[in-house]
Parts: C-alpha cells; structure tokens; sequence
C-alpha cells in the first residue's frame, strides 16, 4: 500500500532523499510519518505531518531532517543532510487514516565511510 525508496550508502556528513508513495488504494491519509529501526533497537518515530502539514520531529533529527508531502499525489518524502552513522537503520513510511494504518516495506539507510 505504500512504497518506500531512496536509501542507500552514504558517507557521513552526505544526504539521501526519501521517498514514499501510496497507492491508488488508500483514498486519503490524515497523517503521514517516517519511523527507522536500527539493528539491535526498536522501531522509532523520525518525523510526522498531518493533513495542515504540521511536522513533528525527534529530537535526534531536528535541524537535519526535513519532511514534506504533496497532499494531492498522496506522496511523503525526507530530506536527510549531515548524515550521522547512527541515523543507519531501516526506514518505514506509514499512512494513517481514521482506524486504518499503513506500512511501507522499508528502505535501508547506510552511513559509513
């Protein structure tokens, strides 16, 4: 229902743009996230917007992270800049609509030199 993609290899202090796309399915979503897990860990929220697009960060990614999404083609992104080794992990896109929520397949993010 949604697909993530983007990630990739890259070196510290780099960037990587991520994206997700819902499909044609999901008539609408109220709220939109990105949620990374990394090896080891649980899985953790990186950033929302709602439908006023009102964004909500972690604090670990505040100032480097920026996430949009373009309401009409149903489509997130995440702008990743000073890329940390610690920002490696799997990256999940997520929908939410009333009771239904959605997961993307995830994209692997690598930060290393």
């Amino acid at each position: 229902q949604l697909q993530a993609s983007g990630g990739g290899l890259v070196q510290p202090g780099g960037s990587l743009r991520l994206s997700c796309a819902a499909s044609e399915r999901i008539v609408m979503l109220n709220v939109m996230g990105w949620y990374r897990q990394a090896p080891g860990k649980e899985r953790e929220l990186v950033a929302t917007s709602d439908s006023n697009s009102v964004t909500n960060y972690a604090d670990s990614v505040k100032g480097r992270f920026t996430i949009s999404r373009n309401m009409l083609k149903k489509t997130l992104y995440l702008q990743m800049n000073s890329l940390k080794p610690e920002d490696t992990a799997v990256y999940y896109c997520n929908g939410r609509v009333g009771s239904y929520e959605y997961w993307g397949q995830g994209t692997l993010v690598t930060v290393s030199s």
